[in-house]
């Protein structure tokens, strides 16, 4: 079992189920309220719960013993991410959950691009077949014919 959590493909396969449940649950949840609105509600819980598995774990570190460019790109990072869930959540406040969520997971594509231009990071052929794969899929996914 030790060695089933510390199987990073495990985490990423939770995440993507957490990630379908969050858009089958803000479609629903959206309704009658503001997308932006909406994305601070979610904010709020986020920080409460991550908030206590920190204090129950003993996880919690002194902010000083954080860089500056671990603040810095914490930082950015979080922009970043509240910039996605407000645009996120104003396309499901506009589309279907089954069209906005395959465009939204565009970003693999942008990742892998990202990652090589900025990071250093190398994708041999097979890699980029399934990028080039998963962006068609998702064009497809929300075409509206």
């Amino acid at each position: 079992m030790k060695t089933l959590l510390a199987s990073w493909q495990i985490w990423a396969l939770l995440s993507a189920a957490f990630a379908a449940l969050t858009a089958i649950f803000a479609k629903i949840g959206i309704e009658g309220v503001n997308s932006d609105f909406a994305t601070l509600i979610r904010t709020v819980v986020i920080v409460c719960v991550l908030s206590l598995i920190l204090l129950a774990t003993g996880q919690w570190q002194p902010l000083g013993s954080i860089s500056r460019k671990t603040y810095l790109f914490l930082v950015l990072s979080g922009l970043a991410t509240g910039g996605s869930w407000l645009c996120y959540f104003r396309a499901l406040k506009l589309g279907d959950a089954a069209r906005v969520a395959p465009l939204d997971k565009l970003s693999v594509v942008l990742v892998a691009v990202f990652g090589v231009m900025f990071l250093g990071e190398r994708l041999a052929a097979p890699n980029w077949l399934g990028i080039a794969l998963i962006a068609a899929g998702a064009v497809l996914v929300a075409y509206r014919a």
